[in-house]
């Protein structure tokens, strides 16, 4: 293959960083020639529709337990060391990027620089080098894109290094296994080792926009969508995956400010990200236009498989994995915000979903209800997700997203606090979970009635309702709601045995506040008394 030539490659710089000057290198190639370069290599296939299909090899998903922050004086007294928030020594890291850039020195590589942060104001520049072409067409695809006149004078503050190939000896360079992800705060490098799934990119740089921004420029980063109305009033929302974030957000009647990561500066919600990285497990044309009809040349699928005998994807299949995704750049969407900014949210939701069948499907918080939830980040795993779950499983994850936030969750939550109060928004849980029981005994609540409820929140439909207040959770729910049958908005109603829902009710209240208390001492008191009532 030859060496791409425009724009000009920076070798100095890359030799300046340590790579060896023989090193091939293909700068800031167009989507199509990554799609050429992937299918010569013989590491992908093009679907019915044109898309590129990968297989991400060992690793499907995130390792979390392989994910490290070299612990130094930038880092030592800021970051919250947790299950997480790994620590590891300088040393590794160095030992490791010797390794690494002497492993791609003799290879081919892909180099694209971008950035992150739609609002000029706090754009960070990244350099991301890739040991294959798919990986740097997911780059393209998922971080914001500089024009080719900002590309001539470009200066990274950061340097992605991702080498799927490159194995680490855990005996060795103090890692769990032989892959890894390591953020390194004073040297501004993330590096990648072992493992070809490209979520590891986009979350690695998340959490060091969830470490810079809120800690040194008072801006709150949030795993979160967004969206705005014709009138400019924007819409957050949070959630854990599988609870409808993505999918919520895409509204063919709003403006997708982005899917998944955003930050929340003075009165400016602004995406981080430049793409979508969405969930295609069931996915389907009727539920989910946007995403359907985004799967097309450029877009990169990961880890599905085909209908027999053809090159059409099957949506419905886990035969890989029940995490199968595509990531597309926001200007595949019709309804792309352009720029990718709000205003100060009129309305925030929290999503969940809840297998146990116990929360209402929606419900208003109070301030405090609001950062106490939050922190909490609750959502349930059903039976067959993971091996040994038999019966639904609660999940907390501080803020909706514990494995990409450095700081102490308390600190998020206060400034969310904080912000909600000053701009006077109303915060919602949204249960998209379970009805009339838990999972195996109820049924998932209807697509159409929560999107019926975020559409009544969104119109102002439920300023004039009667509100009715949970007896344990103590959220206030809408007694009516346009297009949602009355009698499932009061989840125990829909319960035949209404004793035993108030027993699984206390029951979940208990793992609420068990898991709280590891919280408790970095709160306030309006935070603590926003528990549960048993």
């Amino acid at each position: 293959m030859s060496v791409s030539t425009m724009p000009a490659v920076p070798t100095i710089d890359l030799i300046k960083l340590g790579f060896d000057k023989t090193a091939n290198i293909h700068y800031q190639l167009c989507p199509d020639d990554l799609i050429a370069q992937t299918l010569q290599l013989g590491q992908g296939v093009l679907s019915d529709t044109g898309a590129l299909v990968v297989n991400t090899g060992e690793f499907t998903g995130r390792s979390p337990k392989d994910r490290f922050i070299v612990k130094d004086s930038a880092t030592e007294n800021t970051v919250n060391w947790n299950d997480f928030n790994i620590p590891i020594e300088t040393k590794y890291f160095d030992q490791l990027y010797a390794k690494m850039l002497a492993w791609l020195s003799k290879k081919e590589v892909w180099v694209r620089d971008c950035y992150a942060c739609a609002d000029p104001a706090y754009r960070i520049n990244i350099r991301v080098i890739n040991e294959n072409p798919w990986c740097n067409l997911f780059v393209h695809n998922m971080f914001l894109r500089p024009a080719d006149e900002e590309l001539e004078h470009f200066s990274p503050a950061w340097h992605v290094i991702q080498a799927p190939g490159f194995k680490a000896d855990p005996l060795l360079d103090g890692t769990r296994q032989h892959n890894f992800a390591i953020v390194n705060f004073t040297k501004k490098i993330i590096l990648i080792g072992g493992t070809g799934y490209t979520g590891e990119i986009k979350k690695g740089v998340f959490s060091v926009l969830n470490f810079l921004l809120p800690h040194y420029q008072n801006v709150l980063s949030m795993h979160s969508s967004a969206n705005r109305g014709e009138q400019g009033d924007t819409a957050i929302f949070f959630g854990l995956s599988g609870t409808g974030k993505t999918t919520l957000s895409a509204d063919p009647n709003r403006y997708l400010i982005g899917d998944d990561e955003h930050g929340w500066a003075g009165n400016t919600i602004f995406n981080f990200e430049g793409g979508c990285y969405a969930k295609t497990i069931d996915l389907s044309e009727a539920k989910e236009p946007e995403i359907f009809h985004a799967i097309k040349p450029g877009a990169l699928v990961e880890n599905i498989t085909f209908l027999d005998g053809t090159n059409q994807i099957d949506f419905s299949s886990s035969k890989i994995t029940e995490n199968t995704r595509v990531s597309y750049p926001l200007y595949f969407l019709p309804n792309a915000a352009k720029p990718s900014i709000g205003k100060n949210p009129k309305n925030i939701f929290f999503l969940t979903c809840d297998a146990y069948g116990i929360l209402p499907p929606i419900s208003k918080l109070t301030a405090g209800q609001a950062m106490y939830q939050f922190i909490s980040g609750y959502t349930a795993k059903v039976a067959g997700t993971e091996a040994g779950v038999t019966e639904p499983k609660a999940t907390f994850s501080a803020c909706f997203g514990a494995p990409f936030i450095p700081l102490h969750p308390g600190q998020y939550a206060e400034m969310l606090g904080k912000k909600m109060i000053e701009n006077e928004v109303n915060v919602w849980m949204i249960n998209t979970g379970w009805s009339g029981g838990p999972y195996g005994i109820g049924k998932r609540i209807k697509l159409e009635y929560t999107r019926a409820m975020i559409t009544a929140v969104l119109q102002d439909k439920l300023d004039t309702v009667n509100f009715e207040k949970h007896p344990v959770f103590c959220m206030f729910m809408p007694t009516t709601c346009p297009g949602v049958p009355s009698h499932i908005l009061d989840p125990k109603t829909t319960w035949a045995d209404k004793e035993l829902y108030d027993a699984r009710a206390k029951e979940l209240a208990q793992l609420f506040i068990k898991n709280f208390e590891k919280y408790a001492g970095g709160v306030t008191e309006e935070i603590l008394a926003a528990a549960p009532a048993i």
